[in-house]
């Protein structure tokens, strides 16, 4: 289930909220300017390539291709047998920033978005069917757990896909990681 946890940072034991149903969840987020939609999914096998996924979500990529110029869309997946998945889980552990809005739909499986506004933190478990736009410029991290299970279309303004400026802050090896908040989801 999608789930929104905010946390204090210097407090990171216990969340001061927690939020579950989509439009509170879209209000809540949309106050710090960050979009959050739920699409329907569509029924791929579970190998489908990179071709099939943005061909089957070609109207969708399209629209926000031209209402947000975004330039190229690609596909991540991240499977829990692939070779490489703790380097790429450590890659995007660090707190960091964008140049452009960071854009992602989970076709299947889930991945935990940290996203730090002043002194809180809000813990967005997205899923399958979440779409999730991080304002360029804000502080933010992602946790795919140990065990990566997940899908993402990614859209960019930027040809050169995913750069990142890291704040160099520790904040996000202080907060509860994904096997914390998203249980054995």
């Amino acid at each position: 289930m999608t789930t929104l946890s905010i946390f204090h940072q210097n407090q990171p034991e216990q969340a001061l909220t927690v939020v579950t149903d989509p439009d509170a969840i879209r209000n809540k987020l949309s106050a710090h300017g960050v979009h959050f939609d739920r699409w329907a999914t569509r029924d791929l096998p579970a190998d489908a390539t990179e071709e099939e996924i943005l061909e089957a979500y070609a109207d969708e990529v399209a629209r926000l291709k031209q209402d947000w110029g975004f330039q190229t869309a690609d596909v991540i997946s991240l499977t829990a047998d692939h070779p490489q998945k703790d380097a790429f889980r450590q890659k995007f552990l660090d707190e960091h920033t964008h140049s452009e809005d960071e854009v992602r739909f989970f076709v299947r499986g889930q991945g935990l978005f940290y996203l730090h506004f002043g002194d809180q933190v809000y813990a967005l478990l997205c899923e399958k069917n979440d779409l999730i736009s991080v304002p360029d410029g804000t502080r933010h991290w992602f946790d795919m757990g140990p065990e990566p299970e997940f899908t993402c279309i990614r859209l960019f303004s930027n040809p050169e896909g995913w750069v990142a400026s890291f704040t160099g802050e520790d904040i996000a090896s202080r907060l509860p990681r994904y096997e914390s908040l998203a249980g054995g989801a």
